[in-house]
């Protein structure tokens, strides 16, 4: 429930004070006092107008996220990653990702619910749905983002106590065109940024209720606070922020605690441990619970497989390793792979072809290869003997820890070699080669097996031990750079030899595949790793994905200081393939707004704290609000701080929609700081009247800009239908690409060798918000102008800026994307899509693409 707006307790007056004064000397007189109902009806009127506040921007938070929720009704942006991972989900198809599965699987859920079959392929942006059911998958993103408006409206006053703060605050997030983008499709960021916003909600309202610890609304507050910090973990690893936001309000919390001698240390301990439990233990076992799900759902072969180690994978139906009986034990004369543990760091692999002139020695190359093959067998045998040791006169002998060995390419009979010459692509790294004559080679074929952790002497266990292969000559480690060969190679993975001896998963390696017929078998469900460490293993593995990740073609990535400025956004559709665009991109106002408030309130806070220290005596109410902006503004700006700097630290690939977190508090900043601001400029005037009237004013005018940007970017949203087609012609006629055309009296059209024209037949309204349309088509196409006496279906639909220009059809200059000459433009197809007239001449309005 809204809290009351301040003063809305009931207090007695002045006069009921004179009765108590007068009736305490004479108290014959029988005189009582009745206490005056004006201030409990104003406590009423607050607290409905607080929910009829509260209603009105949820309506309005609702009504723009949904609205043309269905459009456009293809694949956009990151919905071709996140769709598909629903789609996973629905068919238990094991996939890896670089964040934690909370978000994916309530979007996979959505979809279940909401009909969807998961059969859609999301292959690439702008595949169109058709009658596949994306919009239970959208329309829960947009509820999670319209939640976002009540959770910021509700914050803001429970810190502030002020209706126009919160009210100010709800409606920069309910109009912003980013904010209103992120919301409308099938993407993690609403399910984040909902958890962040309800964790914080969460957190102040407990400490709303600090004056009564341990009653139901604490606990309530509390716990709820623990389930969102882990939800807000499930969906991103950023999530971490907001956790550490609520774990900074803990420890100030406590210590304040602390230092109230009147409180035992009994029950501070308690206060402790009720915190320990519901913001440190609870949120850890829901944050493994959702792993657990994860993994009890996502059970079928997938293609996350090669991401994760081979005990991992048995675990999968469907994978080559799922239910499959082998030796568990590593001998001489055994049959292996070999498996990176980098991340797709692939097989140990060699084949016949050799490696070209000029690059290391010509002997046989050795790579890693990312899928199963015969290339991939090895032979293990001792350094120094040639025996086969599958021969049943033999006995088993088994490899153990520190053995130094040689591994002979089962297909070729070369041993793995490597020696001083520099490898292909990795500098200072040396070449690993085939090398030997039906296993005769030299003592640069010798190689020392170690196991990770394991003392020398120890077994080597398939699946689950990690090995180093040290080269005995050289002394380098085995391993894999990662690095793609060029064609000589096959495209696959460079192999190399590293001198240096950091351990790192790219000179580990493990054994998965193992044929010993002397030794038993044993079912790898013996060897399956525990939840514990498939636990782990997954978080290494995002986490090493997470710091890997490198930007899609034609995507813009961006740096930290580009974001609070809304320097540039991000094409959520339109690339090519689509009339429809979309675009991610702050309203300029409020974006603006927010970033001018953050330096406001740096210099109120820094002011207010000098004034403060010298001593300055101010107004109770100044102390008040100076109070307010201090408390609760300072834990948002804390939280703006926690969810901003950390990028600057991060070396990862960075875009514009990782600041929309950090820009919920900076919205509440603003409502906050501006709020407290007009109230102490106004609280100067004369007149209390007229301190109201400006402060309202001051109000509706900062509400009324941001409506009005909204009207003026609106069409970043909610999509803009661009002019795509593009046509010409010549000699008095256009061709409709078709074998027919339309005459044309001569001239009319002057020079004109290009129009730019709607693709559909009926000319949809394309209003003067698509200038950004016109804009970037002028600027990668050619010059475009038309003449306001055109009288086309869509003439209302012209730029203003188009329409100012000279009233004549230019031609394209010879340095634009398309040539000038004229001879060359049979390669443009086109196909009529509107009639019209220009100057009383009948004209074709034209679309076409090149063939």
């Amino acid at each position: 429930m809204p809290p009351a707006l301040p003063g809305s307790q009931a207090e007695p007056g002045p006069r009921c004070e004179a009765l108590r004064q007068r009736e305490s000397r004479a108290p014959a007189e029988g005189r009582s006092c009745r206490p005056d109902p004006a201030p409990a009806l104003a406590a009423l009127g607050g607290v409905v107008g607080g929910w009829v506040a509260l209603a009105f921007v949820t309506l309005l938070g609702f009504a723009s996220r949904f609205y043309r929720l269905q459009q456009p009704p293809h694949v956009c942006w990151d919905e071709t990653h996140f769709g598909k991972m629903g789609s996973y989900y629905i068919n238990r198809t094991f996939f890896f990702d670089v964040h934690p599965p909370l978000g994916k699987m309530l979007i996979g859920l959505a979809g279940y619910l909401s009909g969807y079959d998961g059969t859609f392929p999301f292959q690439k942006p702008g595949d169109r749905y058709e009658q596949h059911n994306y919009i239970g998958m959208r329309g829960f993103c947009a509820f999670l983002g319209s939640c976002l408006v009540p959770f910021v409206y509700l914050t803001v006053l429970e810190l502030s106590k002020s209706l126009p703060a919160a009210l100010l605050s709800a409606f920069i997030l309910i109009f912003d065109t980013g904010c209103i983008t992120l919301s409308q499709y099938i993407l993690l960021d609403p399910i984040l940024m909902f958890f962040i916003m309800a964790a914080v909600l969460s957190m102040v309202k407990y400490n709303s209720c600090a004056d009564r610890p341990f009653s139901l609304p604490w606990w309530f507050w509390l716990s709820l606070t623990g389930v969102n910090l882990a939800g807000a973990m499930g969906v991103k690893f950023v999530g971490l922020f907001v956790v550490i936001l609520a774990g900074l309000n803990t420890i100030s919390d406590l210590w304040d605690l602390l230092g109230d001698l009147s409180l035992s240390l009994v029950m501070f301990g308690k206060h402790l441990l009720a915190r320990a439990l519901c913001l440190i233990l609870l949120p850890l076992a829901l944050y493994m619970a959702l792993f657990a799900v994860h993994f009890a759902v996502l059970n079928k072969s997938g293609p996350g497989d090669g991401f994760y180690s081979s005990a991992f994978q048995s675990r999968l139906i469907g994978n080559n390793l799922h239910n499959v009986s082998i030796p568990e034990h590593l001998a001489y004369g055994s049959v292996v792979t070999m498996k990176n543990l980098r991340m797709a760091g692939g097989y140990l692999h060699s084949h016949w072809h050799l490696y070209p002139e000029g690059v290391g020695a010509r002997q046989q190359q050795v790579t890693a290869y990312l899928h199963k093959d015969l290339n991939n067998l090895w032979i293990i045998k001792k350094y120094d003997s040639n025996a086969d040791h599958l021969d049943p006169s033999c006995t088993v002998e088994f490899v153990r820890h520190g053995d130094i060995i040689r591994l002979e390419h089962k297909e070729t009979s070369r041993n793995l070699h490597s020696h001083q010459h520099e490898a292909p692509l990795t500098r200072k790294h040396f070449q690993v080669t085939g090398y030997g004559i039906n296993g005769t080679g030299d003592s640069n074929d010798f190689w020392r097996i170690e196991v990770v952790g394991r003392k020398s002497g120890k077994l080597i266990k398939v699946l689950r031990s990690q090995i180093r292969l040290t080269h005995v000559a050289t002394g380098c480690i085995l391993g894999s750079s990662g690095k793609t060969l060029p064609k000589w190679g096959w495209e696959q993975v460079e192999v190399t030899c590293t001198p240096y001896l950091k351990e790192n998963p790219s000179s580990l390696w493990n054994i998965e595949d193992h044929i010993n017929p002397k030794l038993p078998n044993i079912s790898l469900d013996v060897l399956k790793p525990s939840f514990t460490e498939i636990l782990l293993e997954s978080h290494m593995v995002m986490i090493r994905g997470n710091s890997g990740l490198k930007p899609k073609e034609n995507e813009v990535t961006s740096k930290p200081w580009h974001w609070p400025i809304n320097y540039q956004g991000l094409r959520f559709s339109g690339i090519n393939e689509t009339d429809y665009r979309v675009y991610l991109l702050g309203n300029p106002v409020v974006w603006w707004l927010n970033l001018v408030t953050i330096g406001v309130y740096f210099l109120m806070t820094t002011s207010t704290a000098v004034a403060m220290k010298r001593g300055v005596q101010q107004m109770t109410e100044h102390r008040e609000l100076f109070q307010v902006l201090l408390r609760g503004g300072g834990q948002i700006m804390l939280g703006w701080l926690l969810h901003y700097l950390p990028f600057y630290m991060m070396g990862r690939v960075l875009y514009f929609h990782h600041y929309f977190p950090a820009m919920l508090f900076s919205s509440m900043l603003t409502g906050i700081t501006w709020d407290t601001l007009l109230k102490f400029c106004t609280g100067h005037l004369l007149s209390s009247t007229m301190a109201r009237r400006v402060y309202t004013c001051g109000v509706l005018t900062l509400v009324l800009l941001i409506v009005y940007s909204f009207y003026l970017f609106h069409p970043l949203s909610y999509g803009m239908i661009v002019l795509a087609g593009l046509g010409y012609h010549k000699q008095g006629a256009l061709n409709n690409g078709s074998g027919t055309s339309a005459a044309l009296k001569p001239g009319s059209f002057g020079q004109c060798r290009t129009l730019y024209v709607q693709t559909t037949v009926s000319c949809p309204a394309v209003t003067s918000d698509s200038n950004l349309n016109f804009q970037e088509i002028h600027w990668r196409m050619g010059y475009t102008y038309i003449n306001d006496d055109l009288n086309c279906k869509f003439k209302e639909t012209l730029l203003p800026s188009i329409l100012s220009m000279e009233a004549e059809w230019m031609h394209f200059d010879e340095d634009e994307v398309l040539t000038a000459d004229v001879d060359s433009l049979h390669l443009l197809s086109f196909h009529v899509t509107v009639e019209g007239s220009w100057n009383g001449s009948e004209m074709l309005c034209i679309s076409g693409a090149v063939q």
